[in-house]
């Protein structure tokens, strides 16, 4: 299971990307794995407030439709339009072409609440 080192991780199975003051987030390899194909992806509106651990987007495969959450407080700034057409790329690139959305953080030191690789693989076992 890839799990990148530079990236910050949720319980609910979240990468957080640090970029400035905005944080771009996706879904780990783990959690597209469990989902098997995606087929659907509801974006967050953007300029969306949101609170940390709010359900903000929606994935669908074809198994299951999960809620993907804030990792913190902030103000969605950016989604990625390329699932609407081509929600796969939440399997094959989970951690690039794949990401779900931008949020502006309200406060860096949130993050700190995060868990960092070695604690999402111990998560994951």
């Amino acid at each position: 299971m890839n799990v990148p080192d530079d990236l910050l991780y949720t319980e609910t199975h979240e990468w957080i990307k640090r970029e400035g003051e905005n944080v771009r987030v996706g879904i780990t390899d783990h959690a597209q794995s469990e989902l098997t194909d995606v087929v659907y992806v509801e974006l967050p509106k953007k300029d969306r407030q949101a609170n940390a651990k709010e359900a903000i987007a929606v994935v669908e495969s074809v198994k299951a439709a999960s809620d993907i959450y804030a990792p913190v407080k902030g103000a969605v700034v950016d989604a990625n339009k390329a699932l609407e057409s081509n929600p796969a790329l939440l399997n094959t690139d989970p951690f690039g072409e794949g990401w779900i959305f931008v949020l502006k953080i309200d406060n860096a030191d949130d993050l700190k609440q995060l868990n960092d690789a070695a604690a999402y693989r111990k998560q994951i076992g």
